[in-house]
């Protein structure tokens, strides 16, 4: 039996990139995937990735720093499927560099918004489905920068530490109602999001890597298969870090 069989899988930000590809590997694993992003994302193209492997997929426009449209995208989930499993809080932005003194405040909100306060919106509606339907799994995309510092990126790693904080709490408050909460750290992985670094940049991300390459997306997508499944029953309020061994 696979291992998401028959399960609805609700992933935000999950056109491109990272949500993508868990997307694709949740299809894979027999799952019912429901694509929520942006109205204009390519998600025609995620899609039919899913479709491509036989799974049953819906898109839903999704907005993370829009309350009332958290709250339209998880009920047209559960109009069409009848439930929801497992929810990937996967939507998030990226920051360019820029020392502490230079991140403007609007910078600075603009990205917790859609990091840390769009997981947090995410959350707290698909909890409040879960503790009706009896049930379910929640994954963060949280990253690396969410257990460390990063030298330049002041708003993105307090985001990344944030949705860590969301995650243990949420977990601990959540564990007798049969939910689990985890979260993913990654290191720089190959998509979207990184590729306007400067060359520079991102030779820097490889040279910093034991594994002296970026990672693959699809090697994060196993990860999010592990902990939405019941491979990881007793695994609860806890981050995996996919780095090559970069905070070893």
């Amino acid at each position: 039996m696979k291992k998401l069989e028959n399960k609805v899988v609700f992933i935000t930000g999950g056109a491109s990139g990272l949500g993508r590809a868990a997307a694709l590997a949740a299809a894979e694993e027999g799952a019912k995937v429901v694509i929520a992003d942006l109205s204009n994302s390519d998600h025609q193209a995620a899609l039919a990735e899913v479709g491509a492997v036989g799974g049953e997929s819906l898109f839903v426009p999704l907005d993370v720093t829009n309350s009332a449209n958290v709250q339209e995208a998880i009920a047209a989930t559960v109009q069409k499927f009848g439930r929801l499993d497992v929810a990937l809080n996967n939507a998030g932005i990226g920051e360019g560099f820029a020392s502490f003194l230079e991140t403007s405040e609007e910078s600075f909100q603009r990205i917790i918004g859609v990091n840390l306060t769009g997981v947090f919106t995410c959350m707290k509606y698909e909890l409040a489905q879960f503790v009706q339907q009896g049930g379910g799994v929640i994954v963060n995309m949280s990253s690396l920068a969410g257990v460390r510092g990063a030298a330049g990126l002041s708003a993105y790693v307090a985001s990344k530490h944030g949705v860590l904080g969301l995650t243990k709490t949420a977990a601990l408050e959540f564990a007798r109602r049969n939910v689990r909460v985890n979260a993913i750290c990654p290191y720089y992985i190959d998509t979207p999001l990184i590729k306007d670094a400067h060359p520079d940049q991102r030779q820097q991300m490889i040279a910093a890597s034991p594994m002296k390459r970026l990672g693959r997306a699809e090697e994060v997508a196993k990860a999010f298969i592990y902990l939405a499944s019941d491979d990881s029953s007793y695994t609860n309020g806890t981050q995996l870090v996919i780095d090559s061994g970069v905070i070893s």
